[in-house]
């Protein structure tokens, strides 16, 4: 049987703390060398392009793909996930609703590992859909009180201020300029598709920590050189697929002022090879790109909590 699970049946099976947990065991495994991740590849037309990641969990049984397309349509997700022994197609699930959570749950896991203990003031740039995991992500790990939100439209950063505070049930303001949201906060999040820098280095405070998580393409900056070099420690999911997509740090490694080789990946500092903070006082950026098998893992938990509760679909077609 193949099981086919809407978004719908993804709602009602996944929450923020379980896709925590899940990507930070996940992440664990990756540090210890238990996970197999294969970097995002493209397909370009003059219209519309195709995105594939894939991977494997052998600790979980599972390997697969997402696979989704973009176009001035629209973007749509979807999960393929196979049986690791026997490639038998488990299910496909609709995974608009699944990437939005587990990219807030990466950085989670990030910010449970990298920020201070007593985070809990956090500003975001960019009031869209993604910055709702990530506001999500950060709150099941830290005792977040205040949260301060930038974007270049003051009707949507009001309207998803009001909508956050009342899923987040914390004071939840909007601010006119960008520095507003950076200026006594822990933490910082930038949640855009901003093709040049939102975040200034310069306006970084002593101890912060920066989720910089909007762009996986080499064209595309959320944050300046100098936030960057700022970083005590910089983390990211994948070395191998960051030198591909993370167009923050490309430029300063063709400068030679960053080298590949001092950058640690998250699942290191999960399984603990690799420190995420020394002190407090410490800058700490996490740059996510977005991983196959963070997907994965989140799809696998889908899937047997489908299962349990009697959700989705069978499809009438063969299983290999």
């Amino acid at each position: 049987m193949v099981l086919f699970l809407g978004e719908d049946d993804v709602k009602r099976v996944l929450t923020m703390p379980d896709a925590v947990r899940v990507l930070e065991e996940m992440f664990r495994q990756d540090g210890l060398g238990g996970a197999i991740n294969n970097p995002r590849q493209r397909v370009r037309t003059p219209s519309a392009m195709l995105h594939l990641l894939a991977g494997a969990l052998p600790y979980l049984g599972v390997m697969g793909y997402k696979a989704y397309t973009s176009s001035r349509e629209g973007t749509k997700f979807r999960v393929f996930l196979h049986d690791i022994e026997t490639g038998k197609l488990l299910a496909i699930i609709d995974a608009n609703h699944l990437g939005m959570m587990r990219t807030g749950a990466a950085t989670g896991v990030a910010t449970k590992y990298m920020a201070r203990g007593d985070t809990s003031a956090v500003g975001i740039f960019g009031p869209g859909f993604q910055a709702r995991g990530q506001l999500m992500g950060v709150a099941a790990v830290r005792d977040v009180k205040r949260v301060f939100v930038y974007g270049r439209s003051a009707e949507r950063r009001k309207d998803f201020s009001r909508e956050m505070e009342e899923t987040l049930g914390v004071p939840v303001s909007p601010v006119e300029n960008p520095r507003e949201a950076v200026s006594g906060v822990d933490c910082v999040i930038t949640s855009t598709t901003a093709f040049e820098p939102v975040l200034q280095g310069a306006w970084l405070e002593k101890g912060v920590h920066v989720n910089a998580i909007g762009g996986n393409f080499l064209f595309k900056r959320e944050i300046d050189e100098r936030a960057v070099m700022s970083a005590r420690i910089i983390a990211v999911e994948s070395r191998e697929q960051s030198r591909m997509e993370a167009g923050e740090l490309l430029p300063l490694v063709e400068k030679g002022r960053l080298q590949w080789r001092s950058l640690v990946e998250l699942g290191e500092i999960v399984a603990g090879k690799a420190a995420g903070r020394i002190s407090g006082e410490d800058i700490t950026l996490f740059k996510s790109v977005g991983i196959a098998v963070e997907d994965l893992a989140v799809a696998e938990h889908v899937y047997k909590a489908a299962l349990s509760a009697g959700l989705g679909r069978s499809l009438d077609m063969p299983a290999r």
